[in-house]
């Protein structure tokens, strides 16, 4: 096992010209990032746009969207494991390893928007003073890291049987499968909780937000699946059967109407009521005060997912693969804005004084940004780079015909 192990491990930096190319711009991408952190480390958050009045910005928006990506593997653990449904279950490795991808960027984010590195070990138990299980960030801090072991656990579990040629033995971690299911909401749920807890920023303080995190959740993390589903079946041996990628999509179809059902009653309970409190939602989609730089974004968001939506509901178009990836990337783009800044933003606008401070990220925030999302990528390829020849079985069945003599 150890020797198939160390096999896969040296498969990460063998590859062709696109691999070498691909793995070069990840790790130029990952050098500007890290080099405009290392500049916020000396100069502090003033390089980024944050301020008094919007502390929170691009970093926490990412943050935010990425846990959505990572509870979305549920969508694949159930029919999976639960229902055993053979097409899925081929492939929702690589959904938990999205999960595990996303959880380690979910971590960077918080990291970078701390500030400083080492106020991290505040969140550390024994070590640091987490206020478990009164502070919410403490409860963040349990559920992401109990998430992202669950999901190694599982991978690490299919790995060792894939070396063996072996069928899961369902009895064994069939108490993890099911514990990740409430977890996996959980991460979410903890999020929106976090939001919700600030009674002085109304725009988050509202029930309808749980809700309306997981439903986004279940449509853009499926959407990143079913596109690097492709990716994985072009480049490798891997086979996925078109079954798989459709049930995805039907499964993104019913949660996208779900989200744009909470979106609508959300948008109808603030205009409708007529309070005060319906500035930041009016600051989105029509502008306060002539601060309109949100509006195209939101509006953007807005169209794009209504669109998608129709692609996906629709069999014939979402069966089609120009359509299907079409609407998957036009998910993505629009829970990303929305959940996004779209989310955090209105937040703090207008502040607690009635300032419309309008927020839009620095060169510096953008670069570290796309740092730690070439990173999560770069993490990606890795993982699928060790785990494929496994999966394929290729190593484990080179190793049988080397013992047989079959192979000098």
């Amino acid at each position: 096992m150890f020797k198939i192990f160390f096999k896969a491990l040296g498969k990460t930096v063998i590859g062709g010209v696109r691999y070498y190319a691909w793995l070069a711009f990840l790790f130029i991408v990952i050098g500007l990032g890290a080099s405009a952190y290392m500049e916020q480390l000396q100069k502090g958050l003033i390089v980024t746009a944050m301020r008094d009045q919007v502390s929170w910005g691009l970093y926490i928006s990412n943050f935010t969207f990425l846990v959505g990506v990572a509870a979305a593997a549920v969508l694949l653990v159930i029919p999976a494991y639960l229902y055993n449904f053979k097409p899925i279950k081929e492939i929702v490795l690589f959904g938990e390893m999205l999960a595990a991808t996303a959880i380690v960027m979910c971590i960077l984010f918080i990291m970078v928007d701390l500030g400083h590195p080492l106020r991290v070990w505040h969140l550390l138990p024994i070590v640091g003073k987490m206020n478990f299980p009164s502070s919410l960030l403490a409860w963040d801090v349990v559920v992401l890291n109990g998430y992202l072991i669950i999901n190694f656990i599982l991978v690490a579990y299919a790995m060792c049987r894939f070396v063996l040629a072996k069928e899961y033995k369902l009895s064994l971690v069939l108490p993890l499968i099911l514990l990740s299911i409430p977890w996996a909401v959980s991460i979410h749920t903890v999020t929106a909780f976090l939001y919700n807890g600030f009674p002085a920023r109304p725009f988050w303080n509202a029930s309808i937000l749980a809700p309306r995190f997981l439903a986004s959740a279940f449509c853009s993390g499926p959407a990143i699946m079913i596109i690097l589903l492709q990716v994985i079946r072009r480049l490798s041996r891997v086979e996925i059967d078109n079954k798989a990628i459709h049930k995805i999509a039907e499964l993104v179809a019913y949660t996208m109407g779900i989200n744009l059902f909470l979106l609508g009653a959300e948008i109808f309970k603030e205009f409708y009521s007529g309070s005060i409190h319906k500035a930041p939602i009016e600051y989105l989609y029509l502008g306060l005060h002539g601060k309109t730089l949100l509006v195209p974004w939101m509006r953007t968001a807005l169209v794009v997912n209504v669109i998608a939506f129709i692609i996906f509901l629709v069999p014939r178009l979402r069966e089609n693969f120009i359509g299907l990836n079409l609407g998957a990337v036009l998910i993505i783009i629009g829970v990303y804005i929305e959940k996004g800044m779209g989310l955090v933003l209105p937040g703090f606008i207008p502040d607690s004084l009635g300032e419309i401070y309008e927020y839009l990220p620095t060169s510096q925030e953008l670069l570290v940004t796309a740092g730690i999302w070439a990173f999560g990528a770069l993490f990606y390829t890795l993982f699928a780079r060790f785990t494929i020849p496994v999966y394929t079985g290729e190593l484990s069945a080179r190793d049988r015909e080397q013992a047989r003599g079959r192979i000098t």
